[in-house]
């Protein structure tokens, strides 16, 4: 906040777009480096598709829906039809000058290798929670209207949310954001390195102590 502005002079938004190109963790420079060094080009599955826009564009549209915020607008950006990451993983590979090794070109010179979908990693991309929208004066730029959490009820899940994290219980963290996070759905089991890692060494003590109980009564 500038100097002689107050608390209310703040305005808060935030905007949701899809993946920007060659930017850190941007697939495109992972499929050049790949490229580059002879293949294989990984894609996590054969249909998997991704919306990208440029660092310019996305940049300017992130400037522009930041000076029509009111506080506590979610935009959302057109971000135009989906990429579907083999076929950019193909085109890359054929702008090089070379030709994918495939069933139907054995002889090609860079296969394209299918890694499987991690954790919590979604086929298709949603840049919109729910599905109302408004329009905006700028053609790109979309307002989203969501649910929202009353605030007594907001506080009970944050604090129930914060007494978990607070002794790393993983198991109630989930419970509250399954509660607290508006549209979640949980597809997948605890994927916490950290807390597997502790579950398992407790299975193996207590499996260690049934086996020396175990033990000690045949002796006796």
């Amino acid at each position: 906040i500038q100097e002689g502005c107050n608390a209310t002079d703040t305005r808060f938004c935030m905007v949701r777009f899809g993946n920007v190109l060659e930017s850190s963790g941007s697939v495109v420079p992972l499929f050049r480096n790949q490229i580059r060094h002879g293949g294989p080009v990984t894609v996590t599955h054969r249909d998997i598709v991704r919306y990208f826009m440029t660092i310019q564009e996305s940049a300017e549209l992130v400037i522009q829906a930041g000076s029509m915020a009111e506080g506590g607008d979610v935009f959302v950006l057109d971000m135009g039809q989906p990429v579907k990451i083999l076929e950019l993983a193909r085109r890359m590979i054929l702008l090089t000058g070379m030709t994918v090794r495939e069933d139907s070109n054995p002889e090609g010179d860079i296969e394209v290798v299918f890694t499987g979908l991690r954790p919590g990693e979604k086929l298709y991309e949603e840049l919109l929670v729910g599905s109302d929208v408004l329009g905006t004066e700028h053609p790109r730029i979309m307002r989203a209207v969501e649910t929202y959490i009353p605030l007594e009820r907001f506080q009970a899940l944050y604090s129930q949310l914060s007494a978990a994290v607070e002794v790393r219980d993983c198991v109630k963290v989930k419970q509250a954001l399954l509660e607290l996070v508006d549209n979640y759905q949980s597809v997948g089991g605890l994927e916490d390195h950290v807390w597997n890692d502790q579950n398992l060494l407790l299975r193996e003590s207590g499996a260690n102590k049934i086996t020396s109980i175990s033990v000690q009564r045949t002796q006796d």
